[in-house]
């Protein structure tokens, strides 16, 4: 959700709908991150993937994962958090790798 600063009601930005893996669906979001550009990033636990949501999109896209969960370099296994450096390199807590992962975003 989404809430505009004096706002009395939040905007969906994603989500709301029954479980599954449709990029209109977070089954179990955790970890969020909006950059100065207003575009918000969420780690979805349970499909195993994180999204990116640019300013006024319905629909996201994949940037991380996706691609099941497992140990592979371009899997995760119920990543929970996200955070970016200075250089645009995204960070994401996979907890059931036991790993933080860095991912280039160019």
């Amino acid at each position: 959700m989404q809430w505009n600063k004096g706002a009395k009601e939040g905007i969906v930005i994603s989500g709301d709908q029954e479980k599954g893996n449709d990029l209109t669906q977070l089954p179990h979001p955790q970890g969020l991150f909006v950059d100065t550009l207003g575009t918000l990033y969420v780690a979805d636990t349970w499909n195993h993937l994180i999204m990116r949501w640019t300013q006024g999109e319905k629909q996201g896209t994949v940037i991380v994962g996706g691609n099941g969960r497992g140990k592979g370099l371009n899997q995760l296994y119920n990543p929970v958090g996200l955070s970016f450096d200075r250089y645009g390199n995204l960070f994401v807590a996979d907890t059931y790798n036991n790993r933080v992962q860095r991912f280039s975003l160019e």
